[in-house]
């Protein structure tokens, strides 16, 4: 199976939905910009319903893109400040942190919600007439996956740490 998995692009795909569903807002986004250009400079008709289209894909690949930048630690993060830090200091510190990122994105998630349920339910988009709540379902969903990411992660560093010994 693992040979088949790196090799097999189709297996890859099934194997990463979030990577492949971030390939796919990307290739989506470009076509729907490079068609507007198109439509709008060579044929001097331009596309009613592209730049709200290019916006929604957007919004679902900013969140789907920071969920998945958790999922690998690339965000930003000041490495240099625990330098000095003793193990259990360090897991303090990455455990508060967690914390401190879980009650914020729980909030966002709530907050998300609240949006869609209170605004944006009964409300159309007018060029592409979908609900607006689609696009904006990408918060709370992008910040659920950001949430897992972040217990995943910390929980994964917390059982990779060497256990203290005491002699």
């Amino acid at each position: 199976m693992s040979d088949d998995y790196k090799s097999n692009p189709a297996i890859w795909f099934l194997m990463h939905p979030l990577e492949t569903l971030l390939c796919l807002l990307m290739a989506a986004i470009v076509v729907v910009t490079f068609a507007q250009v198109v439509f709008r400079y060579a044929l001097e008709n331009p596309l009613s319903w592209s730049e709200e289209t290019a916006r929604f894909l957007f919004m679902w690949l900013t969140m789907l893109g920071a969920a998945y930048a958790f999922k690998l630690k690339s965000h930003f993060a000041l490495t240099f400040l625990t330098k000095g830090l003793s193990a259990t200091s360090k897991t303090v510190l990455s455990t508060l942190i967690m914390l401190v990122l879980s009650a914020f994105l729980v909030v966002f998630i709530w907050k998300g919600f609240y949006l869609i349920i209170t605004v944006a339910i009964d409300q159309i988009a007018p060029a592409t007439q979908i609900p607006v709540a689609v696009p904006y379902l990408s918060g709370p969903v992008g910040g659920i996956l950001m949430l897992y990411y972040i217990i995943r992660n910390w929980w994964q560093d917390l059982r990779s740490r060497p256990r203290p010994t005491t002699e």
